[in-house]
């Protein structure tokens, strides 16, 4: 059974001296009209899942397939980029940013993420990875064209040899994580994956019940939970679900501020940041109804049933679903679902 903490802070939020993240997508699809890749991902009815689950209905997000990256994260730092982009130099898109250099530390999709944009726009890409990310990760980056560099045990160690880089080297730092005195483009990651959001929200004929959104640093979730608010005011109860390994949200809710969380290696890999993003804990400490945590093992068996539904993922993209399948408290059988399923299977 996850471990639930229901929020104190709902509705005033800490008081971190932080924005809350961007609501309004209109940014956002604006600029991913003019990209030939982009289409909307489909949001999928799952009878056998809710049936399985014991509610009404559950409704999935998938991002598997967005722009040919295998998951939400290809919205994010490439509209940051595509931003960048159309404010220097709009009329040659393919050399916009000729000489700029992005540097990021990545656990796994953010990279190709910025790679992608990088390459698309005449950018160069170094992307700092942990020591524990598989190295089939790092040839998959050097095949959209970034530079690969290795550097230190955890994500944490890999986001501050790439800070420290950048500052060295006036690069710019393009992390899908916000701290004091880096706000700016972690947020708009953050404002790129409003357009999840929106899409799934303009293909549903009535608002969700529920709502689950697994997170790490908090950047999907704080998006996403920020624009059904705008949408939906308080009608969908909103739950965040973390690793238990890394349980970097619930805890700062626990502790009324930012704190860093301390825990074993996730198989949740993507998942597996102990330090949240302050932009996304901003937002989350005031939109989010439950704060959960899962297990290893309550991991694995989601994914599993997932798998055999034909929703194949990852123990990362489908934290939210798992929490669902292992047995969330107080969900009835009215319940309508919506979650996301954020990429697909490694390898």
């Amino acid at each position: 059974m996850p471990d639930v903490l229901k929020n104190p802070y709902r509705g005033a939020g800490l008081d971190l001296g932080m924005p809350r993240p961007v609501d309004d997508p209109s940014a956002v699809s604006r600029l991913l009209a003019l990209c030939p890749r982009h289409g909307d991902t489909p949001l999928l009815d799952v009878p056998d899942l809710a049936a399985h689950c014991g509610v009404a209905a559950v409704r999935i997000k998938d991002e598997r397939g967005r722009m040919g990256l295998g998951s939400f994260k290809a919205l994010g730092a490439a509209f940051v980029i595509a931003r960048d982009a159309a404010a220097n130099d709009p009329d040659d898109w393919t050399s916009a940013l000729s000489g700029w250099t992005y540097v990021a530390a990545s656990a796994g999709n953010h990279g190709l993420s910025v790679a992608a944009g990088a390459a698309l726009f005449g950018a160069r890409a170094l992307i700092y990875l942990a020591d524990t990310v598989p190295e089939a990760f790092a040839h998959r980056l050097r095949a959209k064209g970034a530079e690969v560099v290795r550097s230190g045990a955890t994500y944490e160690a890999s986001m501050d040899a790439a800070e420290a880089a950048a500052a060295e080297n006036g690069w710019t730092l393009l992390s899908d994580s916000t701290w004091e005195g880096s706000l700016d483009t972690g947020r708009g990651v953050m404002e790129g994956y409003l357009q999840m959001a929106v899409e799934a929200a303009d293909a549903m004929d009535e608002a969700p019940t529920h709502i689950l959104l697994q997170a790490g640093v908090g950047g999907l979730a704080g998006a996403v939970a920020a624009y059904a608010r705008k949408r939906w005011s308080d009608g969908p109860e909103i739950i965040v679900v973390e690793p238990a390994a890394a349980p970097a949200l619930i805890e700062s809710v626990r502790a009324g501020r930012a704190v860093t969380a301390e825990g074993p290696v996730s198989a949740m890999g993507r998942l597996d940041c102990k330090t949240p993003s302050l932009v996304a804990l901003a937002g989350l400490s005031a939109d989010a109804d439950r704060f959960v945590t899962i297990s290893e093992g309550e991991a694995a068996e989601g994914v599993s049933v997932l798998y055999r539904l034909g929703l194949d993922t990852t123990p990362s993209g489908g934290a939210g679903l798992a929490a669902l399948i292992a047995g969330l408290p107080d969900i009835g059988p009215d319940a309508r679902i919506l979650a996301i399923l954020s990429e697909g299977p490694e390898g």
